[in-house]
Order: structure tokens, then C-alpha cells, then sequence
């Protein structure tokens, strides 16, 4: 269960973010619109949202969970993997310092990006990408060992952050797609495979009695319902355009 979420308001800016798409410019006011829904979605779950203002320094801060790794006992600081987002890190720490007495730091010359770590109960899957490199990978894993958690680490073949194509949905299950159809890491739990066509829906998570999805997959919410899920089905075009999905949005505690 989840009882609060962080959640940081897009600025301007963020028309200027990264990004590896050709989807286009996202459209501010439908960005806000989307992300308000996302807020409501949120609060419909059940959780207290802490809402962050706008940071036009920087313009992919609205993704926030990129910037901390947040487990019922402890966190994690990141340092992410673009140099643009070192920043965010530092408005993120208070707001992270109020809810948490033990916090731990990833150092440089590691670098860890939050969207590239996925919790499965007691276990931690810490993707190896193009914002997480091995060094970031294994302090963090030191550190979830050394709490009494196991962690794997994950070299990445395709997808932009771990959590691009896994998500874990409680009850021994994962959403999965692309590269981890057949990672053997992943054959203990059940499958909610999901093919190439709806790869983008794989990004998914849970919250308490609710998996949010993006709008548009009626395939993976079809699979969801047949699981027993109950779902809520969010338009997320304008931050699919910077490479940004539904986990992106939030850190989730």
C-alpha cells in the first residue's frame, strides 16, 4: 500500500527537454491538463499527493522519479545520468528529508537514474542504460543489499530505462515486454506479456486498489481486467512526445 506520492507541476521549459522521439512539441496546455488528470487519477487511489511548483531551470523535472529511489525504511538520492538534470536533486531532497530519517547519496562517478529501478516486493531489478551506468548500479545495489534487500543488476539491450518495458503488479506479477520476454531473471513471476504494438503501455503502475495504464491500449487493459485489476486509462501523449511515462511522473511511497 501507498500512502504518499510526490509529483512536480511541468514548467515551460519543458517544450525544450530531452528527448529521443520524433513525436513532435508537446503542447503546453494540453501537457497541464494531462497532468492534472494524472494528479486526480492519483487521488483517486487513495494517497496524499505532495505537489512540487514548476522549476523552469529545469525543464525534465516534472519526470521525479529519476531523482530518488524511495523504500518504506529509507531513500536514495540519485545522481542522474544527464548532466541538465543534476540539479533537480536538490528540490527534491526536502521534500523527500520530510518523510524519511535515513537517506543515502549516489556519488559520482556513479550516475542512477530512478526510472531505470523497479522494487518486486523484496527484491530490486537496477537497469544498466544510457543514464545509469555500472558504478551507480552497483552503489546502489550495496546499499539495498546492505538494508537486507537482493538486487539484481540489468544491462539494458533496447529500451530507454528499465521501467520502459517491466512493471511489477503485486501478487507475484509483471507486465513485461520487449527485451524481457526472455530474461530468465523474470521466470519466477507471471506474465502479463505485452507485444511490440502496445510496448508503450508496459510502462504501468500500481497504486493500491488501481493499475494506471495510458489511454489508447485497449488490448493491455482488456489483459489487466482478465488479471483483476481495476484500471484507470490516462491520456499521456504530451509526455510520450519527451520520452516520459505514467512511473516517470511520480515517486511513489
Amino acid at each position: 500500500m501507498f500512502n504518499h506520492v510526490i509529483v512536480k507541476k511541468p514548467g515551460k521549459s519543458y517544450v525544450e527537454g530531452l528527448t529521443t522521439s520524433d513525436l513532435g512539441v508537446p503542447n503546453y496546455d494540453e501537457l497541464l491538463v494531462q497532468h492534472e488528470n494524472y494528479v486526480g487519477a492519483l487521488k483517486q487511489c487513495g494517497v496524499e499527493v505532495v505537489y512540487l511548483e514548476a522549476d523552469e531551470q529545469f525543464p525534465d523535472s516534472t519526470f521525479v522519479e529519476d531523482t530518488a529511489v524511495l523504500t518504506k525504511e529509507f531513500a536514495v538520492i540519485t545522481n542522474p545520468g544527464a548532466d541538465s538534470r543534476n540539479g533537480e536533486v536538490e528540490a527534491i531532497r526536502p521534500a523527500v528529508s520530510t518523510f524519511y530519517d535515513k537517506i543515502y547519496t549516489i556519488e559520482s562517478p556513479g550516475y542512477l537514474d530512478g526510472g531505470d529501478v523497479l522494487q518486486a516486493d523484496n527484491t530490486f531489478y537496477i537497469g544498466i542504460s544510457e543514464r545509469t551506468n555500472e558504478e551507480g548500479a552497483k552503489q546502489l545495489q550495496a546499499i539495498l543489499e546492505k538494508e537486507g534487500y537482493t538486487a539484481h543488476i540489468v544491462p539494458l539491450k533496447e529500451f530507454f530505462h528499465l521501467k520502459t518495458g517491466i512493471a511489477y503488479l503485486g501478487d507475484n506479477t509483471m507486465v513485461l515486454a520487449g527485451e524481457f520476454l526472455e530474461n530468465s531473471l523474470f521466470d519466477e513471476y507471471k506474465k502479463i506479456i505485452i507485444p511490440k504494438e502496445d510496448e508503450y503501455s508496459a510502462n504501468c503502475i500500481l497504486i493500491n486498489d488501481y493499475v494506471i495504464i495510458p489511454e489508447g491500449y485497449p488490448n493491455t487493459k482488456e489483459k489487466l481486467e482478465k488479471n483483476g485489476y481495476q484500471v484507470i486509462a490516462l491520456p499521456m501523449s504530451e509526455f510520450q512526445k519527451q520520452d516520459g511515462g505514467l512511473s516517470c511522473l511520480s515517486l511513489r511511497f
